[in-house]
């Protein structure tokens, strides 16, 4: 028993090391608990929660946002790499690069305009909870700025293990 509970502990710990992931699954657990709200109120209850989808919509926001930058951390957007592949090793890296920076320009860009309209949209409140929609609209802000780390953490790292292999290559 007290194996399962070490067990147990180490998983939470591995976890709360994901910071991310973990709040993907909690934005997610609380769409399902404030939809099924929703539902149990309206077709058991007879009742209408004002408030149950406003903050279910801004709690997606929250996870598109951080969705589209946990992909940018596991390389899982789709990429047309058929013209890429046929390109020597030499070629296909500085394309690879010529893409990062683009990316990140492009991700730069956005941030700013992002930031721009948050800052715009703080004074306008929110009809059924009455908070400011800076706060859904942060969620594009923070998702902007996780996909340009994710982005450019994967591109050093992807250069450091090439150069990595290459050394091991001329050292053999």
């Amino acid at each position: 028993m007290d194996e399962v509970k070490k067990e147990d502990e180490k998983k939470f710990a591995e976890a709360l090391k994901q910071p991310l992931e973990l709040c993907l699954c909690v934005i997610l657990v609380a769409i399902v608990l404030v939809t099924f709200a929703q539902v149990l109120f309206r077709y058991i209850f007879h009742l209408s929660l004002a408030w149950s989808e406003e903050l279910a919509r801004y709690l997606f926001l929250w996870l598109a946002a951080l969705a589209a930058a946990y992909a940018f951390k596991t390389k899982s957007h789709f990429a047309l790499r058929f013209l890429v592949d046929r390109l020597g090793k030499k070629l296909q890296n500085r394309i690879e690069t010529l893409v990062v920076f683009i990316v990140s320009g492009f991700l730069a860009i956005f941030i700013w305009k992002s930031v721009e309209y948050t800052i715009g949209m703080a004074e306008q409140v929110s009809p059924s909870i009455q908070m400011s929609m800076a706060i859904p609209y942060s969620s594009v802000v923070v998702g902007g700025i996780l996909m340009l780390y994710y982005v450019l953490r994967n591109w050093w790292s992807d250069i450091h293990s090439k150069n990595k292999g290459d050394n091991q290559l001329q050292q053999d």
